[in-house]
């Protein structure tokens, strides 16, 4: 790239021209015919801003709280599987980009850097684990422990994948990990995803039927509170009713999140998701969003609908495939200045100022705003 990027687009424009056809298209692409992956930006620009004026903004103050631990913003990282595809160290150079930033991240359970190693590259960083529950139950509280003793701050179970979606990208492109690499916090090749053949056009698609528990319940999540004391947030909600259910089983938080519409097609944008379940939790617990951000505004218009904090998934795969840490930190550093800016036209010098009389539908006579 002849200049350096001045928006996200720019870089997933370089990652395109970069990276293997294969991988590129893992990361980029959603469910079925990516309704729900197109809506989820787009849902974005239905929302305007009524900005207040004359508030001395001369100092805005970006620092939120997320599951008791202090950030600097309210943007974190959220979990994208196989980050090594993208740059060769990977997860450990988004942790330190997230630790330079002073924001949290959170790993995937399919990583290619183990939790340790992961906690080692940046053990001052506020860092989550992403968690399946896979059929081997032993394996999911391996998972848990070993989270634990690394000094990760809480857990973020994944609920919307009992089976993989159907990834039109990857069946066409039969997508496996490239060889040199493995899910790195598995030993067995079965559970490293480091298998030649699992019997289908998605090699993704087949470890998840083999390895992750079709069954798992409420009672479930019962069973991971009693297991662990760090907080648990439930990624993966998008109705009242269940958002409802996951505060009476004890859970600190919810990401209302369509797993980047890489699973259920025709789901709701998540930003269209995110008034329901705020207002059905009522500050019972944390509420949290991803999808679709690209843009500072966009982080401040989902802190206005209720989420404490919102993450970001794709955005930083781009800034990996550009130039590593330092591309993490610029996509970080930019989403902090689009949002700072964003916050001061708007007239919010902190994140307690930011409330829902900021954003309106575009439609502002059937707007439930």
């Amino acid at each position: 790239m002849a200049t350096k990027p001045v928006c996200l687009s720019d870089y997933e424009q370089y990652a395109q021209q970069v990276l293997p056809k294969a991988v590129f298209d893992y990361y980029c692409s959603g469910a079925d015919d990516q309704q729900t992956l197109a809506d989820n930006v787009a849902a974005f620009s239905r929302l305007c801003l009524r900005p207040r004026v004359l508030r001395d903004v001369s100092n805005i103050d970006l620092s939120v709280t997320v599951l008791g631990q202090n950030i600097s913003m309210p943007i974190c990282v959220s979990a994208t599987a196989m980050q090594r595809m993208a740059h060769p160290e990977g997860e450990v150079a988004t942790v330190k980009a997230c630790s330079a930033q002073g924001t949290g991240m959170m790993l995937s359970t399919w990583a290619t850097s183990t939790i340790e190693e992961v906690a080692e590259a940046s053990p001052g960083a506020t860092r989550w684990l992403q968690l399946y529950i896979y059929r081997d139950r032993d394996v999911t509280e391996s998972l848990v422990r070993r989270a634990e003793e690394a000094g990760y701050q809480g857990i973020f179970l994944t609920v919307d994948t009992p089976y993989l979606g159907k990834r039109l990208a990857d069946m066409r492109n039969k997508f496996k990990l490239p060889s040199h690499l493995r899910m790195a916090n598995f030993e067995t090749s079965e559970l490293a995803f480091a298998k030649s053949d699992y019997g289908s056009a998605s090699g993704l698609a087949g470890y998840t039927a083999d390895a992750i528990d079709p069954s798992i319940k409420w009672e479930d999540i019962d069973w991971l509170r009693d297991l662990t004391k760090l907080p648990i947030v439930l990624k993966g909600i998008l109705r009242a009713d269940d958002a409802r259910a996951a505060v009476k089983h004890g859970v600190d938080g919810i990401l209302v999140s369509n797993h980047g519409a890489r699973q259920l097609d025709c789901v709701p944008a998540t930003i269209d998701a995110l008034v329901e379940i705020a207002e059905a939790v009522g500050g019972s617990a944390e509420v949290f969003l991803d999808g679709g951000v690209r843009k500072g505004t966009d982080v401040l218009k989902a802190l206005a609908l209720g989420a404490k904090a919102v993450f970001v998934g794709r955005p930083v795969l781009w800034g990996l495939a550009y130039q590593g840490e330092e591309g993490v930190n610029d996509v970080l550093q930019m989403l902090r200045e689009e949002f700072k800016l964003a916050s001061a036209l708007a007239g919010c010098r902190n994140v307690r100022e930011i409330d829902r009389s900021v954003v309106r539908s575009r439609s502002w006579t059937a707007s439930r705003f």
